[in-house]
């Protein structure tokens, strides 16, 4: 199996258990179905549609003020760069991901050589692609074959650290080593991966998230982790005010004073989106990603287990199958990726809803 991004546990743990140790975290959540869609968008605890309802309501009275929404951005600033190993000031916030891959991909200087995932989120290729324009060339591989296609022509190699379609974990140890030997710079998209899979983003150049889905945040907020040596490279694109050194300080005048820091790359918050960021990223903290790592492959590998497929350690699972499954009659919410069912199990998913799909689908999977 691939390495991961840090120490893993075994993906043989009982989900059975897991689920006891989780039980009281499943009690914040309030689907109405049985929710296996976390790779298409996370479900919110109890705690972020509080907050957010809050926000709302001091929105509607005319009460609320910048100061609190700063607060928000800074506590989840800090809270995230807690999360994958690196300090606050590594860490620029924005809106998507395709904004902070963006700034990255307009720093590299003409001419650069990008080794990517052929088959990647078009949300990291696509601000690459556009590069292209201007000297930079850019070359697809398949994701098994990435480490190897490695070499000193390369500046930068661009992956996913899971991948959004299937769930396949990249060999980041083989990419990362292949990467120093041959002085090219990294640039992961960890938006599948932080949040159930141990990521430690000191390790990598670049490396970006967004959090509506594993991170059950509201979309619209997203983070850049830049390795500190790395800091002078960046040349934000659309820098605004909030990317200033001192932010309140460069609302008006000529004079260029942005951040020293990977703030320089912020972009102007959604004001109630980092609202709800907040106590997202603090269930993430109080639960541990070691628990929820072992939680959700757990059930994912059963679920593999009852399909006759082989266990992955991805919380991503990609199902074949034969025509249409209806799993709204169900009472299953799902996605089709690829031509595969895609599922994800998180925080508030247990057994019964492995066995409730597993039902469901009967014999419409392929089995080779």
């Amino acid at each position: 199996m691939p390495a991961a991004a840090g120490p893993r546990d075994p993906a043989t743990t009982d989900p059975a258990t897991t689920d006891v140790e989780l039980r009281h975290v499943r009690a914040r959540f309030t689907p109405d179905t049985i929710y296996l869609d976390t790779p298409t968008y996370g479900l919110p605890p109890d705690t972020v549609v509080a907050a957010m309802r809050t926000g709302l309501d001091r929105w509607r009275r005319g009460v609320a003020t910048p100061s609190e929404y700063d607060e928000a951005v800074d506590r989840s600033r800090e809270l995230f760069a807690e999360l994958v190993g690196v300090a606050p000031e590594d860490v620029a916030c924005a809106n998507q991901v395709s904004v902070l891959v963006g700034t990255v991909a307009a720093s590299l200087p003409d001419g650069c050589h990008v080794v990517a995932v052929e088959d990647d989120f078009t949300s990291l290729l696509f601000p690459l692609l556009v590069q292209q324009r201007r000297g930079i060339t850019v070359t697809t591989v398949p994701l098994e074959g990435l480490a190897d296609a490695v070499d000193d022509r390369t500046d930068l190699v661009a992956f996913s650290l899971v991948q959004s379609s299937d769930g396949r974990l990249a060999d980041l140890d083989a990419v990362l080593e292949a990467a120093v030997r041959h002085g090219a710079r990294t640039l992961v998209d960890a938006t599948h991966a932080v949040g159930w899979l141990p990521v430690d983003a000191a390790r990598t150049d670049f490396l970006v998230v967004g959090t509506y889905k594993w991170l059950l945040s509201p979309r619209g907020t997203a983070f850049l982790a830049v390795r500190p040596e790395r800091h002078e490279e960046l040349r934000p694109v659309a820098p605004g005010w909030y990317a200033g050194e001192d932010v309140w300080g460069s609302i008006y005048g000529p004079e260029m004073r942005l951040a020293s820091s990977a703030r320089s790359a912020d972009v102007s918050p959604a004001w109630l989106c980092w609202v709800g960021t907040v106590p997202a990223l603090e269930l993430i903290a109080e639960v541990g990603v070691a628990a929820i790592h072992r939680h959700d492959v757990a059930l994912a590998d059963r679920l593999r287990g009852e399909l006759g497929l082989p266990p992955s350690g991805s919380a991503i699972v990609s199902i074949p199958t034969d025509g249409a499954v209806d799993l709204a009659a169900h009472g299953i919410t799902a996605s089709v990726r690829a031509g595969s069912l895609r599922v994800g199990c998180h925080l508030y998913n247990d057994v019964r809803d492995v066995e409730a799909l597993v039902a469901a689908l009967g014999p419409a999977v392929r089995r080779s």
